[in-house]
């Protein structure tokens, strides 16, 4: 049986400040910008669930609800939902805020997967994510699903061997 960590234990928050040099021509903060904080912070906590070196494996879907303006604060936070053998899902959420205005808005949420690796670059097993609270038992739930759409856009699986995708899409 491998090792249980709880998912609160990986929570990561990170703020970051959009400065000029993070921004396009309308004064915008640039989405390339915005998914390299959002694979910083989900990288740290795919290392704190794992205790291990972690590469990006995969990215989701990243839609930019909101538009986030120079000046503005970011708030990034990023948990491990569950943990495979060797990879981990982690959501993030983003939210941006103008303070002199007081107005806060969600302006971004997506799913990384990492992959923990040895000094060899090898993959290697990781801890079981355990979650507590009902938000994280709905993520732990979900991911089993996300996963094998993933893998099944990646190639690396076949939709007839998705089985928590069959009941979703009646592939019985």
């Amino acid at each position: 049986m491998r090792k249980q960590k709880s998912v609160k234990d990986s929570y990561v928050r990170m703020t970051e400040l959009v400065l000029p040099n993070d921004t396009n021509t309308l004064n915008n903060l640039m989405g390339g910008k915005m998914m390299h904080w959002m694979d910083i912070v989900s990288a740290i906590a795919a290392q704190k669930h794992s205790n291990r070196i972690v590469v990006t494996a995969s990215v989701d879907n990243v839609s930019f609800k909101e538009s986030i303006k120079l000046g503005n604060v970011i708030t990034l936070e990023a948990q491990v939902t569950r943990a495979f053998s060797s990879s981990m899902e982690v959501h993030i959420n983003v939210w941006s805020e103008d303070i002199p205005s007081g107005t806060k808005v969600k302006s971004n949420e997506a799913f990384f997967t990492f992959v923990a690796v040895d000094q060899s670059g090898n993959p290697i097993d990781v801890p079981e994510a355990l979650p507590e609270t009902e938000e994280e038992v709905k993520l732990y739930d979900g991911a089993l699903r996300r996963r094998q759409l993933r893998l099944i856009l990646a190639g690396r699986m076949k939709p007839h061997d998705a089985n928590e995708l069959k009941s979703i899409f009646d592939l019985g």
